[in-house]
């Protein structure tokens, strides 16, 4: 699968919506029971984009003029107190048909370049404990088990565990040295195979 790893726009988060109901409705992923509109993703599009955070989109343009999004990654707050300035939270999911296709590993390598980019040094990924498959992908990224945390979450009644990855990156290298072009997409031809599960969207 070739796409191209781009700035989301308004007109992507439909399909964002759509990416991200499919994700709840077929997997515990996202702690959430019930479909999420399209008027409530514009509204986290736009709070993300006025902190200057990043919403990318993993575009298979089949043919060119006709955007189709496969993926998104979007990146925000750890936690909103000042002292974790230099971390940031990542989230990947992805369609169905972007799974195990190397999608979520070309937008998780563009997490790491506009983290570095904002001058952070650390990102986090939270997943379901029970996702192995998302907890591999991020193992083979570099990220490493941080904590367990039992018990935090429920869903349907049932109750669920929080694990923490956290990705440590290199401190001594120029963020601006690292920026990509503003007004470059990254097209990526996609041949590799991931780990992740297919009912369950990468974190």
């Amino acid at each position: 699968m070739q796409v191209t790893i781009r700035d989301a726009t308004d007109a992507d988060v439909a399909a964002i919506t759509d990416i991200f109901n499919e994700v709840i409705a077929t997997s515990d992923a996202i702690w959430r029971e019930e479909p999420v509109t399209l008027d409530d993703r514009l509204g986290w599009f736009e709070a993300l984009q006025n902190k200057g955070y990043p919403v990318l989109v993993a575009d298979e343009a089949t043919p060119p003029d006709q955007p189709r999004v496969v993926g998104y990654l979007s990146l925000s707050d750890f936690r909103p107190f000042p002292g974790y300035w230099p971390t940031l939270e990542q989230s990947i999911h992805l369609a169905p048909a972007a799974r195990n296709q190397g999608v979520g590993t070309a937008l998780a390598a563009a997490a790491v370049e506009r983290t570095r980019a904002l001058g952070r040094r650390c990102l986090v990924a939270g997943t379901d404990a029970e996702n192995l498959g998302s907890i591999r992908f991020h193992e083979r990224l570099g990220y490493r088990e941080v904590g367990r945390l039992p018990g935090v979450g429920d869903r349907f009644g049932r109750t669920r565990d929080l694990v923490l990855l956290q990705l440590d990156l290199d401190a001594g290298r120029d963020p601006e040295g690292s920026r990509p072009p503003s007004d470059q997409d990254v097209s990526v031809d996609l041949t590799s195979t991931e780990s992740v599960s297919p009912r369950r969207g990468a974190r």
